[in-house]
């Protein structure tokens, strides 16, 4: 019998792509009006930057290792306890003015002070421009209560809490909120999954796994023999890693536990 639900957070209940994308694009058009450039040239540019000045750092493993991408360290602070996290915390004022810096060094222009006000800009706008997918609360108002719902989040706890409270609504569904942060590990790493076990006293057959991210949510799942809801919303060919279930809305999960509900009773 069904018993606990574990969702992800980032692009299964709130859109952060989304977010990230609308905050890109308010920043860049404060470049493109100063200095009559592309906006979306530019925006490629310094995700590029982003992406390349993120990896070169001797903190990027302990990042991957608990899923912190180059986008979230371009608005956050990283107030966590632990030694890699005081290296971000150091490092991320830097980081954040140099992508931009770089970025706009890359469409050919010398600017720090620019620099340093898009880095101010895109945190506020990512901050301003926080999204959630239409159908997440209808589906966790029919869930609250039936289920223990837990809250499964690769990213740094502060940061994770940050998303959470700009839809202060969300957190309030859930019985558990975990952070890979706070575990030292995160998601597809089965220690994270057996610890919600644990956890929330179930076993693997008593739980589900929701998420849009096969490479985290559902080969962690797989792992460790939990079942798994994979949401595709972009419509994504599948690789080796086969969820349980495939679905394209959230909504279409309620489906999903009424049937599993009518095996479970028979």
């Amino acid at each position: 019998m069904l018993k606990a639900i574990m969702f992800d957070l980032d692009d299964t209940l709130i859109h952060d792509k989304k977010s990230i994308k609308k905050a890109f694009e308010e920043t860049c058009k404060i470049a493109a009006i100063k200095y009559d450039i592309e906006a979306v040239f530019f925006e490629e540019k310094v995700r590029e930057c982003a992406k390349a000045l993120y990896s070169s750092y001797d903190v990027y493993p302990f990042t991957k290792r608990i899923g912190i991408n180059p986008f979230e360290g371009l608005w956050g602070t990283f107030d966590d306890d632990g030694e890699d996290f005081q290296k971000l915390r150091e490092i991320a004022p830097l980081y954040q003015r140099s992508v931009w810096a770089n970025g706009l060094q890359a469409v050919g222009i010398e600017d720090k002070e620019l620099a340093i006000e898009l880095a101010t800009a895109f945190s506020a706008f990512r901050k301003q421009f926080s999204y959630v997918f239409d159908d997440t609360y209808s589906v966790l108002d029919q869930l609250k209560g039936d289920y223990s719902l837990v809250l499964l989040t690769n990213g740094a706890p502060s940061l994770q809490r940050a998303k959470l409270g700009l839809t202060s609504e969300l957190a309030g569904y859930f019985d558990e909120i975990i952070v890979s942060g706070d575990f030292g590990i995160g998601k597809p790493d089965s220690t994270i999954f057996q610890y919600v076990l644990d956890r929330v006293a179930v076993t693997k057959d008593e739980v589900i796994m929701v998420g849009d991210n096969l490479n985290t949510d559902i080969l962690g799942a797989n792992r460790v023999g939990i079942k798994s809801v994979w949401v595709n919303r972009n419509q994504k060919v599948t690789t080796d890693i086969q969820p349980t279930f495939h679905i394209e809305k959230l909504k279409e999960l309620i489906g999903i536990l009424n049937k599993l509900g009518e095996v479970d009773a028979v």
